[in-house]
């Protein structure tokens, strides 16, 4: 099989408000001690996918840090390994590239130049442990032009609906439309594809020459009734954070032992930046009830469905209930946390009580003390 990855950084930034000020969706924090982008990066190498070019947008400082050019991946390799892009197109203005065509654009040298004959482009915010051969196998025996990634969810606003045939995967209609909702199961895609280089060279040209920006509206979409489109139905689990919404109700389905086993380690582990902490105490009044904790943490209080992160303290008396603690936060003594996210760095000092709700959490961004 070979094949190269190109991973898109930033997605839906806008959505997520808070939690993406001060960093790219590939780099936020998720499953107390990963990044969105570790899953991606992993699938890749479980897959045997070596070389993998990452398209940056902004914030990405804290995304440099993280993959330190793929050491923890094994992809730090005089050879193929890890290329960043930076997010300038290739206009004379360097402006920041305006959509998926123009970035794809900006790197067709590294993608045609490749000893590799495919490609599998991904966004960086679905958390999903896949077995990317697999999917290369099934495009391979379908004679596909593209093959989408799927799985059959609820669909939302913010995500493509795709509806295909009853029999087989080939791909007859794509919807794309920000209205669409009503909790109906439908065929979505997870924005993911696979096709060869050759391929994907001669769209991305075609329709940047066009001065067409959007690579699912602009090219999958219109072009679906001409090309040979497939899709790859993912029958596991596939958390796509969109919103923050989406954020908590997927960090939370982590609780859930099977979820997390599937996600963590179904098809190869889930690897992410080593860091040398040292392990969680817990004190004479910890309570702890179906949470996820990193290890660095000091617990002394009531924790109960919630995720912490590396380093986190509870003092005594905190409680921290249905909510996500970022890395070196502080609850401090007698204080309540109650669905809400609280990023990297944040202190609630005593007797504080902070409650949200279980639709919409509170959001209490990065280095705030409240």
């Amino acid at each position: 099989m070979k094949m190269m990855g190109i991973i898109f950084a930033s997605d839906n930034e806008a959505r997520l408000n808070e939690l993406t000020i001060h960093r790219t969706t590939a780099s936020l924090p998720f499953g107390a001690r990963y990044r969105m982008i570790d899953f991606a990066l992993s699938n890749f190498v479980n897959s045997g996918v070596t070389r993998i070019g990452i398209i940056t947008r902004n914030n990405y400082n804290s995304l440099m840090d993280h993959i330190r050019m793929g050491r923890d991946w094994d992809l730090n390799r005089k050879n193929s390994g890890i290329a960043v892009f930076p997010p300038f197109a290739v206009n004379t203005s360097r402006e920041v590239y305006r959509g998926k065509v123009e970035a794809l654009y900006s790197i067709l040298d590294y993608i045609g130049t490749s000893r590799e004959e495919y490609v599998f482009i991904s966004n960086s915010n679905v958390a999903i442990n896949m077995d990317i051969e697999d999917m290369y196998n099934q495009h391979m025996a379908t004679g596909a032009d593209i093959t989408m990634l799927t799985i059959k969810q609820p669909a939302n606003s913010s995500k493509r609906v795709v509806i295909g045939s009853k029999e087989g995967t080939k791909v007859k209609e794509l919807l794309i439309s920000e209205g669409y909702g009503g909790g109906k199961e439908e065929i979505v895609s997870l924005n993911a594809y696979l096709m060869h280089k050759d391929v994907l060279c001669g769209l991305v040209e075609t329709a940047y020459a066009r001065g067409q920006m959007d690579f699912e509206a602009d090219i999958l979409q219109k072009k679906t009734k001409l090309l040979n489109i497939h899709m790859y139905n993912f029958s596991g689990y596939a958390g796509m954070i969109n919103d923050i919404k989406s954020y908590f109700n997927e960090s939370m389905k982590l609780l859930n032992k099977g979820i997390r086993q599937e996600l963590f380690y179904k098809y190869g582990k889930i690897y992410t930046k080593v860091k040398d902490s040292s392990p969680t105490i817990y004190y004479e009044d910890a309570k702890v009830v179906n949470s996820l904790i990193a290890d660095g943490c000091e617990v002394n209080g009531t924790v109960e469905n919630s995720i912490l992160f590396r380093g986190v303290k509870v003092e005594k008396g905190a409680v921290i209930r249905n909510s996500i603690v970022m890395e070196r936060g502080e609850v401090q003594e007698n204080s309540q946390l109650c669905y809400a996210i609280t990023d990297k760095n944040v202190v609630i000092r005593p007797n504080r009580v902070i409650s949200g709700f279980e639709t919409y959490p509170v959001v209490v961004v990065k280095d705030k003390t409240v």
